[in-house]
């Protein structure tokens, strides 16, 4: 128990260091809040002398100050209350505006922050994490933490300073009742602890269960077209509503223990005012006590019932806010992808490619998905991977962008192992067109130009369009290359985002060039018009073309046959052919003997 109570508050300790660089509007905050709890509290210790002089009991106030007469008394009364009225709303804006200003910006940093070290992951966390659940972080999580910041702060100090105000009124009016109140605090005090331990939980299960709410609303909305093909919204809505409802129970936990631990506060509470009271009318009637510390004091009471009841479901929220800091921590302390290059590349690569006896396993899987692969491509030629799928076809080109590590051997470029570079530059050299084009909710301008550094004219823009023959369909749209084309290209057919893809890759103008299935999404005279704009862009560039229809590579400087991670067959289209092993087996089936 210590060790959680140990790391509880060392997250808190590395949540407050956000706020440092805000020390002034939260040091204004706390200046209000202290402030704000001091004029509530001195609206209590001014009731017992106004009551004892304005109505003339011809006893001194507790304070034992001078007696004013009744008629000032009642003058000087309303204008003290205007005064503590104003002086409470000051005070109280301050404070909420102080700590919502210094909240905002830990989110704003924390989301940031966040952000940046998510898009530095290692491919290997994306494979193993659902986008909702990293979506859930950024958002609810971060939401939890502004509350354990802002609203929870601003209750754990406001109230703990109007607390120590109210017990100072108190033992200005009778230490001794002040006393018996104060001996119901240790079991107040035994209830917080303990159920603190259940809220830290029930917080972690919340996050969790939001997280699935996320990644379901996140698959509802991309894979929309499947579930209507398939006609299973009733299913999904079924699946998510299940998720949706252990969610709801989860939050009716929270409420459930904090209405529980609360009324037994108040319980405990109310039999130390009720022991109060029953002393003080005791005291009163027997001449100790006046009328005017007598309502002074119970009045006094009766205040600080609201400040523990707020201070006691404070501690839900607090725990809430820790348990989501500390989720957003572990993802924070996560390692990002390694780049220990040291050679840059400020001009382009020559493009010489050697594989090596590469042997390479995905993290979640036992059977390696290559097996000692040896290959070289020189510099301007064009090597051809073929093969069914899981053949390791595309896990060649994911090694080669250093999406993953290799186990053993070496994959070289320009006679240096791709370790060595610095992982920008090394990318830089690359341009890629995949099977499963990503486009951006911007212009198809923007996501043409996306990644280039500098000002990019809009005659290379056009020129890259044409080439890849989008300009045919780019013109018949409302606002040309200024349309917004919406989430990953949603206005456009697969074609036409594989087009924008290959004139991305034709104007970052590489010189290695990926090319995975890029004419899959084609049909056949959309193909034929751009196989041209792909050799156009294949010239002087070294490339690596992964394809599955045969008819696209019958060019290329070389081919390999993969099948379960090994080299088959290696060669050119007519060697592989009058070999008649397995490309002369793919060749027949697509086109017949």
């Amino acid at each position: 128990m210590l060790d959680t109570n140990s790391s509880r508050v060392d997250t808190y300790k590395r949540l407050l260091k956000y706020a440092v660089p805000f020390r002034l509007g939260l040091a204004l905050a706390i200046v209000g809040m202290v402030a704000n709890a001091g004029f509530e509290a001195l609206f209590a210790r001014l009731m017992g002398p106004f009551l004892d002089t304005s109505f003339g009991t011809g006893q001194a106030p507790a304070d034992g100050g001078a007696m004013s007469p009744a008629g000032d008394m009642f003058m000087l009364a309303p204008i003290v209350v205007i005064v503590l009225f104003i002086a409470r709303g000051i005070t109280s804006f301050m404070a909420d505006y102080g700590l919502a200003w210094v909240g905002r910006h830990v989110v704003k940093s924390l989301r940031q922050e966040l952000f940046e070290k998510i898009i530095r992951f290692p491919i290997k966390e994306f494979d193993q994490t659902t986008p909702g659940t990293l979506i859930s972080k950024i958002t609810f999580d971060v939401e939890l933490v502004a509350n354990s910041v802002t609203k929870a702060l601003l209750i754990l100090v406001r109230e703990s300073a109007y607390v120590l105000f109210l017990v100072y009124t108190m033992f200005s009016y009778s230490w001794q009742l002040t006393l018996v109140f104060f001996l119901v605090i240790p079991p107040i005090a035994f209830s917080v602890k303990f159920v603190s331990r259940r809220f830290r939980k029930l917080g972690l299960q919340i996050q969790a269960a939001m997280g699935r709410v996320t990644a379901k609303s996140e698959q509802m909305v991309s894979g929309n077209k499947v579930m209507k093909l398939f006609g299973s919204e009733g299913m999904e809505a079924k699946r998510f509503g299940d998720i949706n409802n252990h969610n709801r129970q989860q939050n009716m936990k929270v409420l459930a223990t904090q209405g529980s631990s609360d009324a037994f506060i108040q319980l405990l509470a109310g039999i130390g005012l009720a022991l109060v009271l029953y002393i003080a009318g005791t005291l009163a009637h027997s001449g100790e006590l006046t009328v005017g510390a007598f309502v002074g004091l119970v009045t006094t009471m009766l205040m600080m019932m609201r400040p523990i009841k707020r201070l006691t479901n404070v501690n839900s929220e607090m725990q809430r806010g820790i348990a989501a800091a500390d989720s957003i921590f572990q993802v924070l302390d996560k390692a990002v992808e390694v780049d220990d290059g040291t050679l840059t590349l400020a001009a382009r690569a020559k493009g010489n490619i050697a594989f090596k006896d590469v042997t390479f396993s995905y993290p979640t899987k036992e059977e390696p998905a290559l097996k000692n692969v040896s290959f070289e491509v020189p510099a301007g030629k064009t090597i051809a991977l073929v093969g069914r799928s899981g053949s390791g076809k595309t896990t060649i080109s994911s090694l080669l962008t250093r999406f993953y590590d290799i186990d053993s051997g070496c994959i070289c470029l320009d006679g240096n192992d791709l370790r060595q570079y610095r992982l920008h530059d090394l990318r830089r050299q690359f341009a890629v067109v995949s099977q499963q084009v990503y486009l951006f909710n911007d212009t198809i301008a923007a996501n043409i130009a996306y990644g280039l550094e500098g000002d990019v004219s809009r005659e290379a823009i056009i020129q890259a369009a044409t080439t890849a023959h989008a300009m045919e369909f780019i013109e018949r749209l409302p606002e040309g290359l200024d349309t917004v084309i919406g989430e990953n290209g949603v206005m456009l057919s697969g074609g036409q985002r594989q087009r924008i893809a290959i004139a991305r890759a034709l104007l970052r103008d590489a010189p290695l060039l990926i090319l995975d299935e890029a004419t899959s999404a084609l049909d056949t005279e959309s193909e034929r018009h751009i196989q041209a704009g792909l050799e156009a862009l294949q010239k002087n560039r070294t490339s690596l073309v992964i394809a599955h229809r045969l008819s696209t590579i019958e060019n290329a400087d070389q081919i390999l046959v993969l099948d379960h991670g090994e080299i088959l067959e290696q060669g050119t289209h007519s060697e592989l052919l009058e070999r008649d092993g397995n490309y002369a087996g793919l060749y027949k089936m697509q086109f017949g003997n």
